[in-house]
């Protein structure tokens, strides 16, 4: 097998890179890295890898990039709270550069593709070799692989093989779309969470709140950032992308009509928005941005406002995202483990990894509610 190594995405052979991806997600595709890579989030440094066989066809793909990280990401709240002050003397401390094999804004899985449905033991080797070579030449202390959801569990032999060590991430929360109407979605729902949606819609309507639905928001780039902001200074459950102006911007021009953003209007002033992709027949849900940062109840509207968006746009599964679980939960959304492979490029450091990062590293427990009145409504 032989491998090429690419420091752009405009080196990629667009044709070889995007033939791979029959049926795959649009966060693989050959323009979705562009869009990446033009717009400078944190210290990203890309790089891509073409497998290719003894003909030179390519049979295999994978992104992978160098990120300064904080080791200590999901950490417990007391730990983050001693951390912080330890930072005031030491604003490095505890954060490193490392190599991670994936995508930086979303969840693909597995971050590995090849032209069978899962990597063989061959193409899995191979793609270690691949990132223990650079991450010892550049001196990186860590090597993440991310990340596997249950459909490619499969893949934690092959990795453990390598001296990958297996440990949990934040769930992911998906909603299966199983009606035609808004109307139908929230009948199904139980009384007391129907009537507690019910409720913090009420007060949105008393508000003036609503929304529109845009797929061009390349001129509110700027706006729509600086409601980003708001939102990710104030989170609690981890920090790591910084998104940009120029994020929003290439991201409406370069994907079409792929990607959209739900505006949320108080009367005629733009209080927030979601950022949504269409990514076949699911629905992502990236990214939620405010004007205010006040504790009100606009989340539960716009979680609702991007269920209603994908019974509209005919989505077979809405993916919700990380944190802020109970509130998808109680619309039906359901927690869906995420697995990452950690390794050392370092053998005498790497028994280390394993045991030191999930006790640094809390990941909420996957436990899923029943708030629908009929069984199998509930999302897989």
């Amino acid at each position: 097998m032989k491998t090429r190594i690419f420091d752009s995405i405009r080196d990629v052979p667009r044709d070889q890179w995007n033939g791979l991806l029959k049926g795959r997600s649009v966060s693989y595709v050959h323009e979705f890295w562009e869009v990446i890579e033009n717009s400078a989030l944190n210290d990203f440094a890309y790089r891509y890898v073409l497998f290719y066989d003894d003909a030179d066809n390519p049979v295999a793909l994978a992104s992978f990039y160098t990120v300064t990280t904080d080791i200590a990401i999901f950490a417990q709240r007391s730990l983050r709270l001693i951390l912080n002050c330890i930072r005031r003397l030491f604003p490095d401390f505890l954060k490193v550069r490392m190599l991670e094999c994936g995508t930086p804004i979303t969840v693909n899985s597995p971050p590995l593709i090849s032209r069978d449905p899962l990597p063989g033991p061959e193409l899995v080797r191979e793609l270690g070799k691949v990132l223990t070579d650079i991450a010892r030449s550049e001196g990186h202390f860590m090597i993440v692989v991310r990340d596997f959801e249950p459909n490619a569990d499969a893949l934690r032999v092959n990795l453990e093989a390598l001296g990958y060590h297996w440990v949990d991430s934040l769930p992911n929360t998906y909603l299966q779309i199983l009606w035609n109407s808004p109307e139908a979605y929230r009948a199904s729902l139980k009384s007391y969470y129907r009537s507690k949606l019910q409720r913090h819609l009420r007060k949105n309507e008393e508000q003036g709140i609503r929304h529109e639905l845009v797929d061009d928001f390349s001129a509110l780039a700027d706006v729509l950032c600086s409601q980003w902001m708001v939102v990710h200074h104030s989170a609690v459950e981890f920090q790591r992308e910084i998104l940009t102006p120029t994020f929003y911007e290439e991201f409406s021009i370069r994907l079409g009509d792929r990607t959209k953003a739900l505006l949320l209007y108080r009367g005629q002033k733009l209080v927030g928005h979601a950022l949504l992709l269409v990514d076949g027949d699911l629905l992502r849900w990236l990214y939620f941005g405010r004007r205010d940062p006040v504790n009100d109840s606009l989340y539960i509207y716009v979680a609702n406002a991007v269920i209603e968006t994908a019974i509209a746009l005919g989505a077979k599964r809405l993916e919700m995202g990380l944190t802020t679980y109970s509130i998808k939960q109680d619309l039906g959304g359901q927690m869906t483990p995420i697995r990452l492979a950690l390794r050392s490029p370092y053998r005498i450091v790497n028994p280390f990894i394993g045991l030191g990062y999930p006790l640094i590293n809390h990941t909420p427990l996957v436990r899923n509610k029943n708030v629908f009145k009929k069984p199998g409504l509930d999302s897989p």
